[in-house]
């Protein structure tokens, strides 16, 4: 048998409806937005491989850093020993990070990060004595897979197995101009009459439930309502930090600082696995104490891996870098001209963009949702055009490797465009 038939008969995939599932491409090969086949065949990366490769694949700098790592440190516990990348990481990170952050608690995930800042903002209350419970989130929001991140969650197909089992969570729409004085008063009628231990929610961007994008003053709002009656706000960054709205973290674009933030994703560069959740001095100062069980007791095996936290710090090496910031900035005004001089028309519903994000919804007989039809169509056409995508149900986006050249995004936009002019009306 080759790769692929092995794959068939061994491995079990992610996201994959697998009583139908296509044989998959085997990818043997990385070079910058490029993933290389075992024919040889190029394609371009335009989801940066789950929105985790924001240099490209194989960067020479961080390959060069990872592998020097190697035969110096590959691993070591965390609990009562450190190592010099994990403290210069953290040092490093919160010096990007909303001032009002003071300490990184090191996961594996992007779930984990956010199922850490669960259980640290519910034992904040409890080493206080203070029983406080209820979190609000957004509706459609997605955090992630474990039990406390899915329960956070919004009640969709990601969960429906296991709804019976995750804790109640109040849920608000998305903020806009037209609903935000409502959900103020609705929120403050929850605090006045619930405990409520927490709000947490994606800044501007909501991402797996179709890159829905919201405005930063809107937020701002329910930040503030939340500070005023002492509950604690968590951004889930995990999907837009690292330059993916724009600004190094989306919480950058607030005037209201979340208590705690969640990262992953572009945090390694794409490398390897490594989450982290960060939070206030205040947040923090609730776990010192002579009482041993106010201890926050919660960690990973791989807790802070040098080699992933190497490879976070030549990622964040070239994301400081002022080419970055250049190709960020392009990749921006690309996508905001494409958005500019789009033809609406009745096979698409609305057209949006935020940073290096770019989301089409596609207008189909069905509603718009993850697991539309069209999807599988989609993957299909653009992988004979050499594009990698994903899309979620109708939602078409891009969201490519900061290291990406003009010509080759401009590629993709023509294959968007052809694409949505052979759609059927």
């Amino acid at each position: 048998m080759n790769i692929v038939q092995k794959d068939n008969e061994f491995v079990w995939h992610p996201f994959t409806h697998q009583l139908n599932a296509k044989l998959p491409v085997n990818i043997i090969k990385g070079e910058g937005v490029y993933l290389i086949d075992e024919n040889n065949t190029k394609y371009i990366d335009a989801i940066s491989s789950w929105w985790v490769n924001i240099h490209g694949h194989c960067n020479p700098y961080i390959s060069a850093k990872v592998s020097e790592q190697l035969n110096t440190l590959e691993h070591s516990i965390f609990s009562d020993f450190t190592h010099p990348n994990a403290v210069n990481l953290a040092e490093r990170i919160l010096k990007i990070l909303p001032n009002n952050q003071n300490k990184i608690f090191y996961s594996d995930n992007g779930s984990t990060a956010v199922e850490v800042a669960i259980k640290m903002t519910l034992q904040y209350w409890h080493n206080q004595t203070i029983d406080k419970k209820l979190f609000i989130a957004l509706e459609n929001a997605y955090h992630g897979d474990t039990f406390g991140s899915m329960s956070v969650g919004a009640r969709n197909v990601f969960n429906q197995a296991f709804e019976n089992l995750l804790f109640n969570v109040a849920h608000i729409p998305l903020p806009t101009n037209e609903n935000i004085s409502d959900i103020l008063e609705i929120l403050q009628n929850w605090f006045n009459h619930h405990q409520v231990a927490g709000f947490i929610f994606e800044p501007l961007v909501q991402g797996a439930a179709g890159m829905i994008m919201y405005e930063a003053e809107h937020l701002d709002k329910i930040i503030e309502l939340c500070k005023a009656n002492h509950v604690i706000t968590i951004a889930d960054e995990v999907m837009t930090g690292f330059g993916r709205t724009g600004t190094y973290f989306a919480s950058n674009q607030l005037t209201q600082q979340p208590d705690i933030i969640c990262l992953s994703k572009g945090l390694t560069g794409g490398y390897m696995p490594l989450g982290v959740t960060s939070c206030t001095e205040n947040i923090y100062n609730a776990y010192l104490s002579e009482d041993k069980t106010k201890t926050f007791f919660h960690g990973h095996s791989y807790t802070a891996n040098p080699l992933a936290c190497s490879a976070a710090l030549a990622s964040l090496d070239l994301l400081e870098n002022n080419e970055s910031k250049i190709q960020i900035k392009m990749i921006e005004k690309m996508h905001s001209d494409f958005v500019l001089n789009f033809n609406q028309n009745t096979k698409t519903r609305t057209i949006r963009y935020k940073g290096t994000i770019l989301a089409i919804e596609l207008n189909t007989t069905e509603t718009t949702h993850y697991l539309n039809a069209i999807a599988e169509s989609i993957n299909t056409w653009f992988l004979k055009k050499g594009i990698i995508v994903r899309p979620l149900g109708n939602i078409l986006y891009i969201i490519p490797p900061y290291c990406i050249k003009k010509e080759e995004l401009n590629y993709i936009y023509e294959q968007l465009k052809l694409f949505i002019n052979e759609l059927p009306n």
